[in-house]
């Protein structure tokens, strides 16, 4: 997540979209070919109406895409694809069409200097002085970093809120697309930091950008990181709400600025070291978990503290859940994916929250009563959406509910008994998911595969969850 300075220099900005873009929709065809000829060298070009013609050149690319956001890689734009094509993204190229230097950039000094030139009207100076000091810390608690307000141009991070063109080659295009730019370490325009003025900012409120969240992302970039991959991560290319209160680097993100830097043996506030993703251990038969779910194309196994991801195209990874989804409690009860809804579900005690993408949905954490369950129900110990019936069943010990996602209310006739609606399940219900037209059901170490509501085999939940050690692939 290391970049070099032409990496910056070709057109790093955070593209984020706070609504619908006004212009006329484009064609899922023009937007595939824009977005592969933008961030991934697509070097090919192609009369309009011609797109789909299946070059050498076109399906590496998009497998290249596919691979770099952990999708099926298939080489064809599928509806999935598309999809993340679609999305709101940051500027920069995922793959650039040149070498990056042999070197890393960074700074040559852990005492840095920056100036703010130009404030927002969005938020009085005080909020602004406070956000841009905050942002910076974050870096500077993992490092040996330290950085020095000043009130002359020879700082090393000048920071300006502008509109339009405004002094560099990536001029600003109006509210609601690009929210900000930076550079990569060096001199002159290095390590500087702009921000859209068309954009909204505010101090914590969701009602727009949280500029300590922006700014923080963005002096990523000053002090040399490229994006990361990693859901979550402060570095990933696009902009998510966060809790300010509750912030904190994820684990991708301290490595990365690690790696450039070194560790901060003089703290300045008590951060703790990041914690070793070596337990618990998806090869362990023993290993009882406390929920599992779909989760767009992979699947996620979560136990205490971590979760496991897992495709058919990727080796399982194991993360700390705050620092993959950061506004998830630990040690959650129950999951579930949605497709009716666009949206994965996680439970725990009487609260459900609620997340679309990597985003947490507004509104959310609630109450379980939002679900219509009675006020007896005190927790959910699994969750599984049935996609051929779009009913999502949840289950509460030795009895479950059914929930209709398309009229958004519970179903007569429930709770019943998990043996009645499943025969052949023994014990209490810990965790499910839907896969391939099937059900599985958790209980202790061990899973029932259920088609059509009939018993088809029983399982250990490690056939599932893949060991780190073995290729293994849920067919």
């Amino acid at each position: 997540m290391i970049c070099s300075q032409l990496c910056f220099l070709t057109g790093l900005v955070l593209a984020v979209h706070a609504g619908p873009i006004s212009q006329p929709a484009a064609t899922d065809q023009a937007v595939a070919e824009s977005y592969l000829k933008t961030f991934y060298n697509l070097t090919i070009d192609e009369a309009p109406g011609t797109f789909r013609r299946a070059s050498t050149e076109m399906i590496e690319k998009v497998r290249q895409m596919q691979k770099f956001f952990r999708l099926k890689v298939t080489g064809k734009l599928d509806q999935e694809t598309i999809e993340m094509m679609k999305k709101p993204r940051c500027g920069v190229p995922d793959v650039a069409a040149y070498s990056t230097f042999g070197e890393s950039l960074k700074w040559r000094t852990n005492k840095l200097t920056y100036r703010i030139e130009k404030y927002t009207p969005d938020l009085s100076v005080a909020e602004v002085d406070d956000s841009i000091h905050r942002a910076l810390q974050v870096w500077a608690e993992v490092t040996p970093l330290r950085f020095t307000r000043v009130n002359n141009s020879g700082a090393d991070i000048i920071i300006r809120f502008a509109s339009g063109y405004h002094g560099d080659p990536y001029p600003f295009d109006g509210p609601s697309n690009t929210l900000a730019h930076a550079f990569a370490p060096g001199p002159g325009i290095g390590g500087d930091a702009h921000f859209d003025e068309d954009e909204t900012f505010t101090f914590r409120s969701s009602k727009g950008f949280v500029l300590f969240l922006v700014a923080a992302h963005e002096f990523g970039h000053s002090l040399g990181l490229s994006h990361s991959n990693v859901p979550g991560a402060l570095m990933y290319p696009t902009y998510s709400f966060k809790d300010v209160d509750r912030f904190s680097l994820s684990l991708d993100d301290i490595q990365g600025i690690q790696s450039l830097y070194g560790l901060n043996t003089v703290r300045t506030r008590d951060v703790p070291d990041p914690e070793p993703l070596s337990n618990p251990d998806a090869c362990d038969a023993k290993l009882i978990l406390d929920a599992v779910t779909t989760f767009g194309g992979e699947t996620m196994f979560f136990k205490d503290k971590y979760v496991w991801r897992s495709s058919q195209s990727t080796r399982p990874e194991q993360h700390l859940i705050q620092s993959l989804l950061p506004n998830l409690p630990n040690n959650v009860d129950a999951a579930y994916e949605s497709p009716v809804q666009n949206k994965v579900f996680v439970f725990k005690g009487k609260r459900v929250w609620a997340l679309s993408g990597y985003n947490f949905v507004r509104g959310y954490p609630t109450s379980l009563s939002i679900l219509g369950l009675p006020s007896s129900v005190r927790k959910i110990t699994a969750a599984v959406h049935d996609q051929r019936t779009g009913k999502t069943l949840l289950f509460t010990d030795s009895y479950y509910y059914s929930f209709d996602e398309r009229r958004r209310s519970m179903e007569a006739g429930y709770p019943r008994r998990v043996e009645d609606g499943f025969p052949g399940m023994a014990g209490v219900v810990t965790a499910a998911h839907y896969f391939s037209g099937n059900i599985y059901l958790y209980s202790g170490t061990n899973v029932f595969e259920f088609s059509s509501r009939r018993l088809y085999r029983v399982l250990q939940n490690n056939q599932l969850l893949p060991c780190v050690n073995k290729n293994y692939n849920l067919k």
